[in-house]
């Protein structure tokens, strides 16, 4: 796929073996990681002779691991309940969906309600294509078989995809609805006491808690890292959520552990 928010896509396409990622893994684990994210490139894609993203799971769990997630484009068959959650992207209603990812909006909505669990966590990525479909999204979190919860980031504007960015007046808009939809009972998975501090960037970044591993490289919070500036316009909901936690922002912390174990 090649989405036209993405910055990233098929930079690489190297499928890395078994070993190097439960070593990897390892490297994380005695770091302290706890909770681990397997990302793409597409996680579904990712084999190595009969394993499968299923297993590097299964793996996760055993080594103790308290949170183990995956993240996927949604357009392969979803049979992963030992995952706590499957972090699938949906980036708004059929008609912006379709123009951020391509036609995939119906293979991805019958994928989920063919689910083999409920462990379904929609992930949309808010940009100037889909920014008034943040409702639409919220609804379909609330009323589809398999679905849990919907997670929101704001578009990180990358040199060549500055354009899709949102102004701070657009972002306050679109907390407004995500606010507005919790009150009518969609199953938001961010923190609304981290919305002011997403609307005006002024979260600390990067989050020293968050780390990316790719081929051996560790990367503080993330690639957006190594682009100067980027930081600074970080829409990640996660990396301002986390950075507050661990700066002990109390409505924070209070407000994550409820929505941790309501989701997770």
């Amino acid at each position: 796929m090649k989405c036209k928010h993405c910055s990233v896509n098929n930079i690489t396409a190297v499928v890395h073996p078994y070993v190097q990622i439960i070593e990897e893994m390892r490297r994380l684990y005695n770091m302290g990681v706890r909770i681990l994210f397997f990302c793409g490139g597409e996680t579904f894609l990712w084999k190595d002779g009969a394993k499968t993203v299923k297993d590097l799971v299964v793996e996760a769990k055993k080594m103790g691991f308290l949170i183990v997630n995956v993240v996927t484009n949604g357009t392969f068959p979803i049979d992963l309940p030992e995952a706590d959650l499957i972090l699938l992207s949906l980036d708004g209603d059929r008609e912006r969906h379709n123009a951020v990812r391509g036609n995939t909006y119906d293979v991805i909505m019958e994928n989920i309600r063919n689910a083999s669990s409920d462990n379904i966590c929609l992930y949309m990525a808010i940009n100037q294509i889909n920014k008034d479909s943040v409702k639409d999204v919220c609804v379909t979190a609330r009323d589809t078989k398999n679905i849990r919860a919907v997670s929101f980031n704001f578009h990180t504007p990358y040199p060549d995809t500055r354009e899709l960015a949102l102004s701070k007046e657009e972002k306050k808009t679109c907390c407004g609805v995500i606010e507005q939809m919790m009150k009518e009972k969609a199953p938001v998975f961010n923190l609304k006491s981290a919305f002011p501090y997403l609307i005006e960037n002024s979260f600390p970044t990067p989050c020293p808690q968050c780390v990316v591993i790719e081929n051996g490289k560790i990367s503080t919070c993330g690639r957006c890292v190594d682009v100067p500036g980027l930081c600074d316009e970080c829409g990640y909901f996660f990396v301002a959520e986390y950075t507050l936690l661990f700066r002990g922002n109390l409505k924070v912390v209070f407000e994550m552990l409820k929505t941790y174990l309501k989701y997770v």
